[in-house]
Formats: structure tokens, C-alpha cells, sequence
């Protein structure tokens, strides 16, 4: 597996800056890391982890003092929606890959899904130089599986690979056919990267724009059933196992679809999962409102399938949280519910949200979050964050006892379309280090040069 930072694409990469974490309660669930102590980071790696307080700190190094702050290894999201080329009007790699800095993470994954589509080896090219001059942190790119996503003709997955594209999605549509998607899961064992799906059976999903339930039954809106969902993942499970491929199921959002995901896994097939933080902590109840932030595909459901994902959460069932982070622009959300865009940030928000939500009342453990929020990466042949001596150098310091309201000093995003607005949230990132390089630092937190 490569490192996060030296494979992906960003504007940083030259070798980053001495840095002494003086104090952290570093807490790294894949080393069985969990102490107070200096982290002394040099030419990019972590050089030292010593007892608080005794690390010296070499001529010139950026002493950050973090008592009371928490080190854990730095973020990586799977599912990221950057909007370029096409739509920079809701985002560009510039301020999404600074919203994911914000939010403790020192990698992404971005869609395919843009306008128009990346389906050509120059598009992968292009994105990625584009990364290289904007982007804050190291960003992958995927590639569509078929061309302009209409589910009849592969793309050149080999050439695309080749290009650089890290794996191959046609997210927003599934993959109808299950002729194509048998062709694309042999291809895809030949060439290697993941194909990462959006799983809904459009004949059952129809004209549905919520899930379906006693709310969507009670304001009268059209319902996406859960069988939907399922039985596409039961479908490509099948596929992965009899082609030996390998596939990843986005946004898991029932217990069904749990339940079809631990089934493949039972029987061998090389079938990973991942959820978000909205449908681990919100339910269809929030639609009541007509609100169109909760709006979203797939939909967010009962509180019945908000606990079985985070049972599955637990029992690995899901293998790690991605944001789906989805930006819109304000005339596309400020209108009536059932015309409204699908989708919604959360860069910004995961962690905090799931701290507040999830670790704070005891319903999962803290290392537990850690753990899932960056094992995204290892879909994609990446070797998670870890703070260790040698690994390089990506954490994320963060305040467990900070209390703000998310939204209200703004978004690094460009798009302020969270489910998340406006809530008090407990826990906040301070500060990123990716590669050994500070990409992101809130205002008010200071360091200071050692002599």
C-alpha cells in the first residue's frame, strides 16, 4: 500500500516542515496508541513519539503546545463530490479539498459524476494537474464505469487506470444492467481499482423523492422503498462472489441493506460497505419539516435502520464512513421538497457530528470512530493515517471540549447545504497536518517558532 500523501495529487508534497505536538492525548486505534505525549515530526514523517514534555525541538520547528487537545491519525472520505469540471458554481477542488482540511481529513476519493462526465484518460489528467496547483489536501479521482453513465458501453477502464483514476463509479445512477455490471466486475479484476456503487433498482425507486414509511405516508409524498436499495447490493454481492471481483457499496441506508451486505461477506465475497454521518444520526422524522437539507439519495430512513447501520458500524458489517459530501447552491435547495437536488455537505461536520451524536452519549467507542473515519483509504491500495515513528506525518489535532454551531462563522465549502446547520455540535478539529505539512489551522490557534 502507498502513502496517502505520496500517491494522491495536491499542492503540497515537498517534504513539509518541522513540527513539535507538544502535550496530545494521541489515541491510534491501529497501533494501540494511547498516551499523552510530544510527536516530533521531521521532513514530512514522525520522527519521535516521547514522554510529554521531553521531545527538544529542533532550530526552527513550529512548536504547537496541545495540551487538553487530541491527536488522532488524520480522516480519509471515499465519497467526496468536488462539482469540477462543469459546476464550480457549487464547488471546485480548491474549496472542497479546503473544507475536507477543515474537517481533519488528509485525503479524498472524488466522483465521476461531474459535467460532463470523467470518462476520458485526459479528464483524469487534467483533474489531477488541476489538484496538484489547488488542492489542500491529496485527492483521488474516480473514472465512470460506462460511458456518460447510461449503463450500456464500458468506459476504457485499462486506459483510464493507467491515466490515474483510482478506481470507477457511475455514483448518482446505478448500474442497471446486470450484464454490464458482470463485464465491468471482470474488467475491473483485470485492471485493478474498486467499482463503488450507487445501489437503487430505478423500477422500484420511481418517482420516490423520501423513504418510504409512516412519514412519507403521512405528508403524502412518493416513498423509496428499502428493497430497493437491497436488493441491487444482493444482486452485485452474487456478481463480485462468481467473478472474483471486487466492488464497494456507497451510502448504505437500511437494515436490509445491511443485512444483503453481511450476507455477501459471509459467503466470500470481496464486498466492502461504507455509511455516512447523516444516516448514523438522522432519521426520516427531520423531512417532517419539508426542510429540503434532509433530502438526499439514498433517503433517510427509520430509526430502526439508523440503529442496524450502527450495529453494522460495530460488527465491521460496514467497513468505513464516507461523507458523500454533495454540494448545491441555494436556488437548487430554497424550493419546495419534492423538486429540490439530492444531497448534502458534511466535510466539514463528520467528525464533530458523530462525536456529539454517537461517542459522547456512549454508543460507540472514540477509537472506534477514529478507526472507521479513515479506513476508507484501503479500498483504493492506501495505507491509512498512523502515528507512528517512520509513517508520514498526517494527524489531525482536535478539541474534544469545544462547543460551536456548525454554519455560524461560515463554510470553508462553497456550498452550505448541511443536514447539520444551525445544531450545536460538541468536539472540533483544530488543526490537519498532512504529510508534515499544516494544511489547516483555525485562526485562533496559534504556534510558535523554536530558536
Amino acid at each position: 500500500m502507498g502513502s496517502i500523501a505520496e500517491t494522491l495529487d495536491w499542492r503540497g508534497g515537498d517534504g513539509g516542515v518541522d513540527v513539535v505536538v507538544r502535550g496530545a492525548h494521541a489515541l491510534d486505534p491501529r497501533t494501540d496508541l494511547a498516551r499523552v505525549c510530544d510527536l516530533v515530526v521531521r521532513d514530512g514523517r514522525i520522527a519521535q513519539i516521547a514522554d510529554a514534555g521531553s521531545a527538544e525541538a529542533p532550530a526552527g520547528a513550529e512548536t504547537i503546545e496541545a495540551d487538553g487537545l487530541y491527536a488522532f491519525p488524520a480522516f480519509f472520505d471515499p465519497h467526496v463530490h468536488l462539482r469540477s469540471p462543469g459546476q464550480e458554481y457549487k464547488e471546485d477542488i480548491e474549496t472542497g479539498t479546503r473544507a475536507a482540511a477543515a474537517g481533519g481529513y488528509c485525503g479524498i476519493v472524488a466522483m465521476a459524476n461531474t459535467d460532463p462526465v470523467v470518462q476520458e484518460p485526459a479528464d483524469v489528467r487534467s483533474l489531477r494537474e488541476r489538484a496538484s496547483a489547488e488542492g489542500s489536501v491529496p485527492t483521488g479521482f474516480v473514472a465512470t464505469v460506462t460511458r456518460g453513465m447510461r449503463g450500456e458501453e464500458l468506459t476504457e477502464m485499462a486506459a483510464l487506470r493507467e491515466a490515474g483514476a483510482v478506481a470507477f463509479s457511475d455514483d448518482g445512477l446505478p448500474i442497471v444492467s446486470a450484464g454490464i455490471m458482470q463485464r465491468a466486475l471482470q474488467y475491473q479484476r483485470l485492471v485493478g481499482g474498486t467499482i463503488l456503487l450507487h445501489e437503487e433498482d430505478p423500477a422500484l425507486t420511481r418517482d420516490g423523492v423520501m423513504g418510504e414509511g409512516a412519514v412519507s405516508a403521512a405528508l403524502g409524498l412518493a416513498g423509496v422503498p428499502a428493497v430497493s436499495e437491497s436488493t441491487m447490493i444482493a444482486r452485485d454481492g452474487a456478481l463480485c462472489l462468481y467473478e472474483d471481483a471486487t466492488a464497494h457499496v456507497q451510502h448504505l441506508s437500511a437494515r436490509q441493506s445491511v443485512e444483503a451486505v453481511a450476507a455477501a461477506k459471509a459467503a466470500g465475497a470481496r464486498l466492502t460497505a461504507e455509511v455516512t454521518p447523516h444516516h448514523l444520526t438522522l432519521t426520516d422524522a427531520e423531512i417532517e419539516s419539508l426542510d429540503a437539507r434532509f433530502k438526499m439519495n439514498p433517503p433517510l430512513r427509520t430509526e430502526d435502520d439508523r440503529k442496524a447501520l450502527i450495529d453494522a458500524l460495530r460488527d465491521g458489517t460496514v467497513d468505513c464512513i464516507g461523507t458523500d459530501h454533495a454540494p448545491h447552491s441555494s436556488n437548487e435547495k430554497d424550493v419546495p421538497f419534492e423538486v429540490a437536488s439530492m444531497g448534502v455537505t458534511g466535510l466539514e461536520t463528520a467528525f464533530s457530528v458523530l462525536y456529539t451524536e454517537l461517542v459522547e452519549p456512549g454508543v460507540i467507542d472514540l477509537g472506534l470512530l477514529v478507526e472507521r473515519m479513515g479506513s476508507g483509504a484501503t479500498l483504493f491500495d492506501l495505507e491509512p493515517a498512523t502515528i507512528a515513528p517512520g509513517a508520514a506525518a498526517s494527524l489531525v489535532l482536535v478539541d474534544l471540549e469545544a462547543e460551536w454551531e456548525a454554519g455560524a462563522e461560515g463554510w470553508e465549502s462553497r456550498s452550505h447545504n448541511s443536514a447539520f446547520a444551525g445544531r450545536r455540535l460538541r468536539s472540533r478539529p483544530v488543526l490537519t497536518i498532512v504529510g508534515g505539512e499544516v494544511a489547516y489551522r483555525r485562526r485562533s490557534f496559534a504556534m510558535r517558532v523554536a530558536g
